[in-house]
């Protein structure tokens, strides 16, 4: 599995490069029934839903840039509170995100909104946001092709003991 791995890399690059799990699908299961062996009915399945669905990098992107954004502009530390909203939200707008580059920008103004920032802090972020777009966009990849994996493997079982 480790081999299936490395030779995997494409959809990896390609995600990189490109900063869009949408545009890397159709590398993304080639690779996956190829050179991982997972079956091309689940890979076909669980890849692009997680690239609609599991957006992990968006999600974890998205709350630490509204907090960095929070703490600059907010005189007081954040609350409990204020941090379940942040983390609630950022969930909820990944999961609404476009699969493309920068969808990320105008989820962000829900996530400040709902914690009383000013959206005029996004400005601070968007000049790194290119290369973390990119960087997000490989483990959002990442996580569908390890949720392939997983699906393939339990399925694996179910039909051995069936």
């Amino acid at each position: 599995m480790e081999t299936a791995s490395i030779e995997g890399r494409e959809a990896l690059a390609l995600a990189f490069s490109t900063a869009s799990s949408g545009a890397t699908l159709p590398v993304t299961i080639r690779c996956q029934v190829e050179k991982a062996d997972i079956r091309r009915e689940i890979s076909s399945f669980v890849t692009p839903l997680g690239a609609t669905v599991n957006m992990d990098g968006t999600v974890l992107y998205e709350a630490i840039a509204a907090i960095f954004i929070v703490t600059i502009y907010l005189p007081d530390p954040l609350t409990l509170a204020q941090q379940a909203t942040i983390f609630i939200t950022a969930v909820l707008a990944a999961v609404g995100a476009a699969a493309i580059p920068h969808a990320i920008m105008v989820m962000m103004v829900i996530v400040l909104t709902a914690v009383g920032a000013p959206i005029e802090g996004i400005g601070l972020i968007l000049a790194a946001d290119r290369l973390l777009d990119m960087c997000r966009t490989m483990v959002n990849v990442w996580g569908d092709c390890v949720c392939a994996a997983v699906v393939n493997t339990a399925e694996a079982k179910h039909l051995k003991q069936s």
